[in-house]
């Protein structure tokens, strides 16, 4: 299978946790972007040739900062580019207060069949300390929109462990997010990335974070809330109706191949990783001459793609299939991890059954180091 994720790197505001490649709308060269931008999936599919795309994901930034002319330019771009059937899934990442019922008329014409929203708190505080611009009421008027226009797939996201953040709050954010009934929702634990507001405040110690055992609470506590509503856990941190599972992020979980598209945006093709140059003007010069804007290509090595397909499979609740491993890799998984393996499952992190290796309730707290234990690099496993 073969996914696309496309990247709009613009943003009417920074947050304060974000790390990801962004600028400030203002003053930049929109239009040409979105030009650029789909004369970069032209000269791809030229050169790839014709893979048939199962899912594609419209991410940032915040691509609901385009407005209706440039949504339907872009879109339309897709749509002759991209060999890609519409029904299959076509997520857009929104901001709650940019979604105007014009603009979802727009996305809904063209075939966009789920919402991803950055909802991230129903409290009007803790949106503010944390430095977004929409507010609870927002995210009302958004889904209501949505719903107006013919959307039923919609996600949103949750925040958890922000400065200042208690158990009870959380715990009412969970309370109102699974009131709206949808069918997906994802919750994240707050990662303090290098170069943020967050991360600088955390150097000078003026970032009151919960502590370990609080957020610990909050992952049990949405896990137990969206099962009691019927939302089953598939991945570390998402949750979904049987059937609204993310395919475009299974994709990426199952180690599959996509296309990056956009300003540094990351791509996977025929065991080559591959970056875009990060900033809009690096991006746009060489598109501007009918060249490929990629920064970086790197073949991947037999190591890699294995500890790639360990720690990107576990993330999901059903785990790694022993069999698809060997069949992948023609060796089995317990040639090289047996170890590790017998470790983490005496450790109590890790299960094995004869079809699948899988977190345990405790591993999913502990990913990040069960993960680590499946690079091939430190030695240990050679």
């Amino acid at each position: 299978m073969t996914a696309a994720y496309i990247h709009i790197p613009f943003c009417e505001h920074i947050c304060f946790y974000c790390d990801f490649n962004k600028v400030f709308l203002e003053g930049q060269p929109v239009d040409e972007y979105v030009d650029l931008l789909v004369r970069e999936m032209k000269l791809t599919m030229e050169q790839q040739g014709e893979t048939e795309i199962e899912t594609i994901y419209v991410g940032g930034g915040t691509p609901t900062t385009l407005n209706e002319k440039q949504l339907d330019r872009l879109l339309i771009g897709i749509k002759e580019n991209l060999p890609f059937k519409i029904g299959n899934e076509f997520t857009f990442e929104a901001n709650p207060g940019d979604l105007s019922v014009e603009k979802l008329q727009v996305l809904h014409d063209h075939g966009v069949n789920r919402l991803s929203m950055g909802v991230q708190s129903f409290n009007d505080d803790l949106l503010k300390k944390i430095g977004r611009i929409h507010r609870v009421s927002d995210v009302y008027q958004s889904i209501s929109n949505a719903r107006q226009v013919g959307f039923e797939n919609i996600s949103i996201d949750l925040i958890y462990r922000l400065p200042g953040q208690t158990e009870a709050d959380f715990e009412s954010s969970l309370k109102k997010a699974l009131e709206l009934d949808l069918p997906h929702y994802s919750t994240y634990s707050l990662i303090l990335e290098n170069k943020t507001i967050f991360y600088n405040l955390m150097r000078q110690g003026k970032l009151p974070l919960p502590t370990e055992d609080a957020e610990a609470n909050m992952y049990q506590m949405a896990i137990d809330q969206m099962a009691d509503k019927g939302r089953k856990q598939y991945e570390i941190s998402n949750y979904a109706l049987p059937g609204y599972e993310s395919k475009h992020n299974l994709i990426y979980w199952k180690n599959e191949k996509y296309y990056g598209f956009g300003a540094g945006a990351h791509g996977y093709l025929g065991g080559h990783r591959y970056q875009n140059n990060g900033p809009i003007q690096q991006y746009l010069k060489p598109l501007r001459e009918h060249k490929l804007p990629v920064l970086r290509n790197q073949k991947l090595s037999l190591e890699e793609k294995i500890e790639e397909e360990l720690f990107l499979g576990l993330r999901k609740l059903q785990g790694v299939s022993i069999e698809h491993f060997f069949d992948k890799f023609q060796v089995s998984v317990f040639d090289i991890y047996q170890e590790t393996i017998e470790e983490l499952v005496e450790a109590g992190l890790l299960e094995v059954s004869q079809q699948w290796l899988r977190l345990t309730p405790r591993g999913k707290f502990l990913g990040n180091e069960v993960f680590q234990a499946f690079l091939l690099s430190d030695g240990k496993n050679k």
